[in-house]
């Protein structure tokens, strides 16, 4: 363990002459841990943590979220400045590398990325497998998951070479998986990667264009996609980063690592937020209909949530919601939306939010799901797509986690423990005994 040895903690078994001094260990900014790994040896006992809320089960260069404060930096940048004057793919060259690119190198990067764009073709009739009404998430865990049977010459995680063209490949077929999975649903012909265009570019021209007419992106619409996949990059330890983590440290290939990450992602409660944002606002209908639903929001009894509000980590104003609002706005002003009724009661329960006693003493703040939804419906995105969006943005941090934890030499196979309240030890009773 690298992080900074800075004092210890005592703990004493009650009833037993046996104690034990834990080191405190600090990271480059956060609060400290206490390092409990020789706890069970020494002791006997365990820590019981639902959910690992304060359980350090890895150290990380990568990302660092402060959410009292709102701060959310990536190798030590601000997601504001990133999000605002930086490219999405000079971002995963920051999380994959650790240092922003010069010219050459952010050229040999992007070149590097757009050279694997194309899948194999077999892969097309892998779509075929699938139903027309399938969920794309349905389709982009099994497509990703079969990656590692058509790019079997990569496979070797203790290969740093292999481990970058993984990277690569994985970073550049995301969009077109989630392009083709989005096409197949609505029975369009599959559009191949454009590699003269930007990352964005590319994923709105797959998504877009069909062959019968000429299809050009809007550079704005292009740099919302662009911003949305900067902002979804990577957060953390969250739940599907830590299943990335925990399959790769079977020795797992990255293909089916990323699958892993894929499915946990799925879950309402982690990825599809902003599509339960948009279900929220339809079912309020109307901004007049606000007050009574905030009612029903502060009855406890009511059963009735404010999606979009609030996070798990961020006990503030996430620093990504204030620039999905501005993006959207511009994108509605590009697509000459105007007086769009989700946007006025977005912006009416932010403002309810953010001045009611209730909700600022519950630090109930506006999260990046809450724009980024209308924002995607603006663009003529359905919902189902949402969280496919999502994964391709968090693709680069679920690479770039697991790379971390490959080349980390302490890292080992993942094992939570648990606290066993089955029955206790007894007798098998044979079935011509049994009452």
């Amino acid at each position: 363990m690298s992080g900074t040895a800075n004092g210890s903690l005592t703990l004493t078994l009650d009833g037993s002459n046996k104690s034990l001094s834990v080191p405190l260990r600090s990271g480059t900014i956060g609060p400290q841990a206490a390092d409990i790994s020789k706890l069970y040896g020494s002791l006997g006992i365990f820590t019981y943590d639902i959910g690992y809320g304060a359980t350090a089960a890895c150290e990380s260069k990568i990302t660092y979220i402060d959410g009292d404060e709102g701060v959310l930096l990536h190798r030590g940048y601000p997601i504001d400045q990133l999000a605002e004057q930086s490219n999405f793919l000079e971002v995963a060259y920051l999380m994959l590398n650790g240092e922003l690119p010069n010219k050459a190198e952010a050229d040999e990067f992007h070149k590097g990325v757009m050279h694997h764009t194309m899948l194999h073709e077999q892969l097309r009739s892998f779509f075929s497998g699938f139903r027309r009404d399938a969920h794309p998430m349905a389709v982009m865990c099994g497509v990703v998951g079969a990656l590692s049977a058509f790019y079997h010459d990569s496979l070797d995680i203790t290969n740093e070479q292999h481990r970058e063209i993984s990277a690569f490949r994985l970073i550049a077929k995301l969009p077109t998986i989630a392009a083709w999975a989005y096409k197949y649903n609505i029975g369009q012909p599959f559009m191949y990667p454009r590699n003269d265009l930007g990352y964005a570019e590319n994923f709105l021209y797959m998504m877009n264009a069909v062959p019968a007419e000429e299809y050009k992106v809007n550079p704005i619409l292009a740099r919302a996609m662009d911003r949305i996949f900067i902002l979804h990059a990577d957060h953390e330890q969250n739940a599907s980063t830590s299943t990335v983590r925990l399959a790769g440290s079977t020795g797992a290939n990255p293909f089916a690592c990323i699958a892993a990450g894929i499915a946990s992602l799925w879950g309402p409660a982690h990825g599809g937020a902003n599509e339960a944002v948009l279900k929220m606002l339809e079912e309020i209908g109307s901004p007049e209909n606000i007050p009574a639903f905030i009612e029903k929001v502060k009855d406890k009894n009511s059963g009735v949530r404010l999606m979009g509000f609030g996070h798990r980590v961020y006990k503030n104003y996430d620093p990504r919601a204030k620039i999905m609002q501005q993006t959207c706005h511009e994108v509605l002003k590009e697509l000459g939306i105007k007086g769009d009724k989700m946007l006025d009661m977005a912006a009416e329960l932010e403002r309810i939010a953010l001045h009611d006693e209730y909700f600022i003493s519950k630090k109930l703040y506006p999260n990046v799901d809450f724009y980024s939804g209308i924002i995607l419906k603006a663009m003529g995105i359905p919902t189902s797509m949402f969280t496919v969006l999502f994964a391709v943005a968090r693709t680069v941090g679920w690479i770039s986690q697991w790379k971390e934890m490959i080349e980390d030499k302490t890292q080992r196979i993942g094992r939570p423990r648990q606290i066993y309240t089955g029955s206790p030890l007894r007798d098998f009773v044979p079935a011509s005994k049994r009452g």
